[in-house]
């Protein structure tokens, strides 16, 4: 069996968590609306159309914010097309999609719904077919009181309260050929300035988020992240990260291995904010908005026969298996590592596409991935301790890979130690320790596990619990010092309370 320690130091701090690190994500994408928060015909809807069974399982996740309508969506969006009387809103082509929006559902209908799931939203606007004179127009109907023509064109559609929105996304990858309108980093960063710039006239209270590279792997990255904040560093506040893993040559350990890269991608773009501060001789310091992340590839196949200009199809449903929920649960624990950058991040997405939550027309039920992501949201609010791991590790193809990741959070005020773990071993459980002598008094709470034998067991409809978490009894407070037995191919989560 093999060991591993863990070393902390309450002193030695990485910083405190920003709620909105466990951040969600909505887009007009296969079935994530239509059918998932939003299906009027419905038994199991309210009477404005939305999951009952939706919401409550969303609130047991305490989403603080969640990034609407997109996505490659947001890049042809017509936001006007999706507010006023049902009747007049027009169903268009989305280009990105290669499926009709019936825009049944639009802003007015968002807001409502993040009420009702008791969180906030990040709106994107469109900067690929669009630009500085529909961001401005969206913000004024968004969050002017009245007194002008669109803040009165909201209160005529019976919000006679402003949204408020506070958190705004300037487009989306605009780097990718994939994308409507994509940019040159030039072109990008001097439309996010300018828009960004028009925005905080309208509202000067706003937070920008600007859009990094679409993923690691783009030809520009790092060349596009300074290129873009060259122009627009005043302007904005939160430079985004987009990053999706796949096990596509079913060679689990490597997949395991991808925190390792994700890591390095964090790291990366820190710096490289960190290069622009210094060239600029500025005070500001950019944080990030890992708006996009999530284990996605299951579904690439099945998405290719989708028929072109159909409506709310099946698409990107991937099924979710034990050894994704342990990889989403490394890459919440990475996150949490860079908590004093990363403030904000979007698990991609909610409900339906690549997702924790499954509806069909009768039931809802959790995937895998929806355990990790709880249990971090719920329990991980405090202080991020430096958490130095010396773990066994494996020759991966990012390089060595550690067979534990871990990060430990202490929450002061509820008088709580909170240790998420992952142990990436297959064949064997692990031993690992932490000296808690600094936290005196702190005894375990529990101790939850989710594992299978199986590392492909997954949730399905008609067998929604076979993978779900346990109590374990394999861990104890000896002396001030925490020994825990992991079992192989296991998620954690060690609580402690004083």
């Amino acid at each position: 069996m093999k060991k591993a320690q863990i070393h902390i130091d309450k002193n030695f701090i990485i910083g405190e968590v920003d709620k909105r690190i466990y951040g969600s994500f909505i887009e007009h994408l296969g079935r994530a609306v239509y059918g998932g928060i939003y299906q009027p015909d419905s038994p199991l809807s309210d009477e404005q159309g939305f999951r009952k069974d939706v919401l409550e399982l969303i609130r047991d996740i305490d989403v603080p914010v969640v990034r609407y309508p997109g996505g490659n969506f947001v890049s042809g969006y017509n936001w006007e097309d999706g507010i006023g009387p049902k009747s007049d809103r027009p169903s268009k082509l989305d280009l990105a999609w290669g499926v009709i929006e019936s825009n049944q559902f639009g802003l007015n209908e968002f807001m409502d719904w993040v009420k009702k799931a008791n969180t906030t939203a990040i709106m994107a606007v469109n900067l690929g077919t669009r630009g500085v004179e529909e961001a401005k127009n969206i913000i004024e109907y968004c969050n002017i009181e009245k007194g002008s023509f669109y803040s009165d064109l909201r209160r005529k559609h019976g919000y006679e309260d402003p949204h408020n929105i506070k958190l705004w996304c300037l487009g989306n990858e605009m780097d990718g050929p994939w994308q409507m309108g994509h940019k040159t980093a030039d072109e990008y960063g001097r439309l996010a300035e300018e828009t960004g710039r028009i925005m905080r006239m309208v509202d000067p209270s706003i937070e920008l988020v600007a859009c990094g590279s679409s993923n690691l792997d783009m030809p520009t990255f790092a060349s596009w992240e300074a290129t873009i904040l060259d122009h627009c560093y005043d302007q904005v506040d939160y430079l985004s990260l987009h990053q999706y893993y796949g096990n596509h040559e079913d060679d689990s350990p490597n997949f395991l291995a991808s925190s390792v890269a994700m890591d390095e991608f964090i790291s990366s773009v820190i710096s490289i904010c960190d290069y622009v501060r210094a060239k600029k001789r500025s005070k500001k310091v950019i944080n990030l908005s890992f708006d996009e992340w999530n284990v996605w590839y299951h579904s690439n196949n099945q998405d290719k026969k989708i028929e072109r200009w159909s409506q709310a199809p099946h698409q990107l449903e991937d099924v979710y298996n034990l050894e994704d929920a342990l990889l989403v649960g490394s890459m919440l624990i990475t996150m949490l590592k860079h908590a004093d950058r990363v403030k904000i991040a979007c698990l991609a997405q909610l409900v339906n596409v690549i997702a924790p939550i499954m509806t069909s027309d009768t039931s809802v039920w959790k995937q895998t991935i929806y355990y990790p992501f709880m249990h971090a949201s719920t329990l991980g609010r405090g202080t991020v301790l430096h958490t130095l791991v010396n773990s066994p590790v494996y020759d991966s193809k990012y390089g060595d890979a550690p067979f534990l990741d871990s990060v430990l959070i202490a929450n002061e005020e509820e008088e709580t130690l909170t240790l998420f773990a992952v142990n990436k071993d297959l064949k064997e459980g692990m031993e690992i320790t932490c000296d808690l002598r600094q936290f005196a008094g702190y005894q375990i709470e529990n101790h939850i596990v989710l594992t299978h034998e199986n590392l492909k067991a997954d949730n399905t409809e008609a067998n929604p619990h076979n993978v779900t978490p346990k109590n374990s009894n394999l861990s104890r407070v000896e002396n001030g010092v925490l020994v825990s037995m992991l079992e192989k191919q296991s998620w954690n989560v060690i609580r402690l309370k004083k």
